[in-house]
């Protein structure tokens, strides 16, 4: 097992090479008065192009703007967000955190909830539960996300003015930006800066402007996960070795927790640690329907605007979640399955 690691770290670097390289190679098909665009923060500068693709080499060759830009980064330098207005690496920081605490209860939900439905409904094939369930499935996979944002947001906060959009309300937040030294920002997360500051009032704020994201992007994923979990136990249940146990006299929960659900979780594993790794990246139409300035509204913004430094940071951040999840999800399935071998 730690010789799969090691070799899986070490394939990591590979692959975040392969990713800047794809990527930065898309953004060269751009023209360089086009990539130039980007530096452009006044308008002296905008009749000034030919100078801006001078100063920052957009014209010279391929490898020779890779090799200065892997240069730059190496020493932590991504450039600058003309979105943000500050260095690509402190908006990470300030816009990474919005997005990890709605994961924080989003992931847990997607999970236990989907490996539960499934589980049951499988169990309980063609019931009147595996019938809800199923419609259930078929209506959250197939209704899009930023739809169903729209239409809660418009029930709950444009016809009852409850739990609406932002991260806290707006004499919360004017409390917290204009009271530094009595709310120090430990992580960035206001459900757990409040606990921490010991203003539980912050906290229970931050925690009501999350439960229409999390409703959202809960009920959306978690229908896949269900459905797939539901096929696996359906397969299993027919198989030999659970009419041996049948026959053997196991109890229900033995056959269909103990060794049905078992085996039947190894697809569903790969399904969530790739649905947890995709809402990492930040939900776009969640966060921007919600005006929840995390990463997803961000890659949203700085696409817009075609600012490229921040598209480069964003997609390697995205490579290394992906690596690094299918990295615990191959250590899950020997885990779980004994009979899988990581040689």
């Amino acid at each position: 097992m730690s010789a799969f690691i090691t070799r899986r770290l070490l394939f990591l670097i590979l692959v975040l090479f392969g990713v800047s390289v794809l990527i930065f190679g898309i953004l060269m098909t751009f023209s360089p008065e086009r990539r130039a665009a980007s530096y452009v923060s006044s308008p002296q500068q905008a009749k000034d192009i030919p100078n801006l693709i001078q100063k920052y080499g957009l014209d010279d060759p391929f490898y020779v703007q890779y090799v200065r830009w892997i240069k730059e980064i190496s020493s932590g330098n991504f450039g600058w967000s003309l979105v943000a207005a500050r260095p690509v690496w402190d908006a990470f920081w300030q816009y990474f955190p919005v997005t990890l605490e709605l994961n924080l209860f989003v992931s847990p939900l997607i999970v236990i909830i989907g490996i539960w439905l499934g589980t049951y409904s499988g169990i309980r094939k063609d019931t009147w539960f595996d019938h809800l369930a199923r419609i259930f499935a078929i209506i959250g996979w197939s209704l899009p996300t930023f739809l169903f944002a729209l239409i809660l947001l418009m029930v709950f906060y444009g016809y009852f003015n409850a739990l609406g959009p932002g991260i806290l309300s707006d004499n919360i937040h004017m409390y917290v930006v204009n009271n530094p030294e009595t709310f120090i920002r430990y992580t960035g997360m206001y459900t757990i800066d409040g606990l921490l500051n010991g203003q539980l009032e912050v906290t229970f704020d931050a925690l009501k402007h999350l439960v229409l994201p999390v409703i959202t992007q809960v009920i959306v994923v978690v229908a896949l996960l269900m459905r797939i979990m539901r096929s696996g136990m359906i397969e299993e249940m027919s198989k030999d070795y659970i009419m041996t146990a049948r026959a053997k006299g196991a109890d229900r929960r033995t056959i269909y927790i103990g060794h049905a659900r078992k085996n039947a979780l190894i697809p569903v594993i790969t399904v969530a640690g790739q649905l947890v790794a995709f809402s990492m990246e930040g939900s776009i139409a969640v966060e921007v329907v919600f005006n929840r300035q995390g990463i997803g509204w961000w890659l949203a913004e700085s696409a817009i605007q075609l600012d490229m430094p921040v598209l480069m940071c964003i997609c390697l951040f995205m490579g290394l979640v992906f690596v690094m999840t299918n990295l615990i999800i191959d250590i899950l399935y020997a885990t779980i399955d004994p009979r899988i071998r990581l040689a």
